[in-house]
């Protein structure tokens, strides 16, 4: 019977059967095979089917995995020749930033919203603790909203302290299925907990001497919203690795220039220095805004090094 993978602890997972409610399973070992490039054969969120092994001690097994229907993918931090899937069969993924204690760059918000382009997941960002916002930061904020909300991206601003923005989020993620990521200490646990409060997720101040967060989601895990709907709470990521993505396509995952492909001189344009580029047009005329455009260069040249 189809059966849906909540917990991934690496060896054992928490598997809600229809039937049997949440159990323990671990993986038949015939997954277990070199052929699998990513270090998490199955992930939360997968649809699988389990069957109880009869013996002394009678356990659930994870037999197969159902075909997914999409999932979001980064590159694994043990292992740069392997990728890490972070969750499958998603509705959305939200990217919890904050420009202050710790600071988000530019850089790896862009990548997160690639891989949700390339993955087919739709993707919203959150800037968090603006309750902390200097003037400096207020001015970020303006910028981001600004420039995400004109390429099609949801931008939520929101504080745990203070409350604002919490109804906005959760209206936008009832009845849906929703991937939060983000770095260390940007708050993950907490806004979960103010969407969530009889699940008490543990949390933790940043580190004083660093200015990182400290980890308290060691695992990936979803838990059901009342009123429908679930979210999947994912470990702090320090970096987010593109896989399987080639030099030539990553324009097409940047919404504000995949319209403009098409009007290139060349087929094969990277958007750097040829001559007739409808993109670099764009950019140049404001059409595109510039951080964009460098951040594509940055992951550009990441990728073609690789």
């Amino acid at each position: 019977m189809e059966s849906r993978v909540y917990r991934s602890t690496g060896s054992w997972y928490l598997v809600n059967h229809p039937v049997h409610g949440f159990v323990q399973a671990r993986m038949k070992g015939r997954f277990r095979m070199d052929e699998i490039t990513s270090t998490n054969p199955v992930a939360v969120g997968d649809l699988v089917d389990l069957v109880r092994e009869e013996g002394p001690e009678a356990s659930w097994v994870i037999t197969d995995i159902r075909p997914r229907r999409n999932y979001v993918n980064r590159r694994s931090p043990s292992n740069r020749h392997r990728h890490h899937i972070v969750a499958a069969n998603l509705d959305q993924s939200l990217l919890v930033a904050t420009l202050r204690d710790p600071r988000t760059s530019q850089g790896f918000v862009d990548r997160f919203l690639t891989a949700c382009e390339a993955y087919h997941v739709p993707a919203a960002l959150v800037v968090n603790k603006c309750d902390v916002f200097r003037q400096k930061d207020e001015d970020r904020f303006l910028a981001w909203e600004e420039m995400y909300t004109t390429i099609g991206y949801r931008v939520f601003r929101t504080s745990a302290v203070t409350g604002e923005g919490i109804e906005g989020l959760k209206d936008w993620m009832a009845g849906r299925t929703t991937l939060v990521s983000g770095h260390s200490g940007v708050g993950k646990s907490t806004l979960i907990n103010l969407l969530m409060p009889d699940l008490s997720l543990r949390t933790a101040d940043v580190s004083g001497w660093s200015g990182k967060g400290m980890h308290t989601t060691t695992f990936a895990e979803m838990f059901d919203l009342p009123g429908g709907g679930a979210i999947i709470d994912t470990p702090g990521i320090r970096e987010f690795g593109l896989v399987d993505i080639a030099p030539t396509e990553l324009s097409h995952y940047f919404p504000e220039m995949r319209g403009r492909i098409g009007d290139c001189q060349f087929n094969d344009c990277r958007h750097l220095d040829e001559p007739g580029c409808a993109v670099k047009a764009a950019v140049e005329d404001g059409s595109i805004h510039p951080e964009r455009y460098i951040s594509y260069v940055t992951i550009l040249e990441s990728l073609e090094e690789e």
